[in-house]
């Protein structure tokens, strides 16, 4: 019956609707909103570490409102079913870490509770694309607390060693000195081509890429985008001519070459600083963190890859104070710095972009301050990227894809085209309007 309803309703007013209806339900996110009977008592699921720290930091100073932290298994690996299922039961949590990607799959499934009213005051103060991917058609369902945006991150030395004396500011230069690079060592590479899916959105937003959108009843779907196949175009001619290291994301043999030397360089997002750090320890001092190359040095525009909103859940019985504790969470003071310790985050916050714990040298990346690049590429992102409603099939094909055109048993081209009758395929089989 569920999809029925979808195929009858407008995309909006679907959501709207399961929004409106999610204040009534039963929930687990309860408490009484009489103050005689005590605090306000808000349920928070989440999985990274860290958050419980600024989960007591609030409730030392919130006594009207106690939240309850329960640390469950990361979305991929089981959180993300557990939500669904407990918001199904009746007994959901008020809030839950879902992230950006994930969003529009929790709105599709009714799991999400309406919180545009009392999330737009502060709308604001957050990266604009943060807070749009915060919600899904026009409506808002949570606030973000982190987001990742993306950058050339580079073996400085290496770069120097084969006359390159700066980072290649557009992606033609990024060719140029890959050609230059291997022809001066044929076992060098100036980066590499892998596997992972929303790495590869990262580069298609940067382009312009308009994925999804939504309109009146139907969803609209684009992945092989004009935007995005200028992407596909770049990569394809770097690897038809061998130009950059075919090797799967976050695989050993990756951080091997990046650590013998072989491989110079990974555009990827703010989070993959510390891993790099921590995955070739014995060349610190060497990388260094560019803005990545862009298509048009007069219009520089960046990519995020990655990122997560605490969002309300269907069920919840005080969305106000949801949305209060979702704002602090990301913004105060305190939290931020614990989050940005313990956590890793780049805040969504813009007063988070001041937190002290940005500023300090890294002595990885050469006493590099490597937080200014990612605070410029950041205010550079396209708000306007939205994502889709099945990203699990979605993000499996194209990362599928991704990998076989490496391996040469097909092209970017073609795993472009797959992915969108994939996703196609299985938004009509939850019965949604696509058009």
């Amino acid at each position: 019956m569920k999809n029925r309803a979808l195929r009858t309703a407008t995309l909006a007013v679907a959501i709207a609707s399961l929004a409106g209806t999610a204040a009534c339900g039963s929930g687990g996110s309860g408490g009484s909103g009489d103050k005689a009977a005590g605090p306000v008592r808000i349920e928070f699921w989440g999985w990274a570490p860290g958050y419980e720290k600024s989960v007591e930091l609030f409730n030392s100073t919130h006594p009207d409102v106690q939240v309850v932290y329960s640390k469950i298994s990361p979305g991929s690996k089981g959180g993300y079913t557990k939500l669904l299922s407990a918001v199904k039961a009746g007994n959901a949590p008020c809030v839950g870490s879902v992230g950006f990607e994930t969003l529009p799959t929790f709105a599709a499934a009714g799991a999400l509770q309406d919180a545009t009213a009392d999330a737009a005051p502060y709308a604001k103060e957050y990266a604009a694309s943060a807070f749009a991917q915060s919600g899904v058609a026009g409506r808002t369902y949570g606030l973000p607390v982190d987001i990742a945006p993306m950058a050339l991150i580079y073996r400085k030395d290496l770069f120097a060693k084969y006359g390159i004396t700066e980072a290649p500011k557009t992606w033609d230069e990024y060719a140029a000195d890959a050609a230059v690079i291997h022809a001066a060592d044929p076992n060098a590479y100036i980066g590499y081509f892998g596997n992972d899916a929303y790495n590869f959105a990262g580069l298609a937003q940067q382009a312009g890429a308009k994925w999804f959108g939504t309109g009146g009843d139907r969803w609209t779907v684009s992945l092989d985008d004009p935007a995005t196949k200028k992407v596909a175009a770049f990569w394809q001619g770097l690897i038809d001519k061998k130009l950059v290291k075919v090797v799967p994301s976050f695989d050993t043999a990756l951080y091997k070459g990046m650590g013998e030397g072989t491989i110079l360089s990974d555009v990827n997002a703010v989070w993959d600083t510390p891993i790099l750090a921590d995955s070739v320890k014995q060349t610190s001092g060497n990388w260094a963190v560019a803005p990545m190359p862009v298509w048009d040095a007069a219009r520089p525009a960046s990519g995020n890859a990655g990122g997560t909103p605490n969002a309300v859940l269907k069920g919840c019985k005080h969305t106000k104070e949801a949305v209060e504790f979702a704002h602090w969470f990301g913004t105060d003071p305190a939290s931020v710095s614990n989050l940005i310790k313990e956590t890793g985050i780049y805040p969504a916050a813009l007063s988070g972009l001041d937190n002290p714990a940005l500023a300090a040298p890294d002595p990885f990346y050469g006493g590099q301050r490597i937080y200014d690049v990612f605070k410029a590429s950041a205010a550079r992102v396209d708000p306007g990227f939205q994502w889709g409603p099945v990203m699990t099939r979605t993000s499996a094909a194209l990362g599928d894809g991704l990998g076989k055109a490496g391996a040469g048993t097909t092209t970017l081209d073609a795993a472009l085209a797959d992915t969108q009758a994939q996703t196609l395929a299985e938004m009509k089989t939850q019965g949604m309007e696509v058009g």
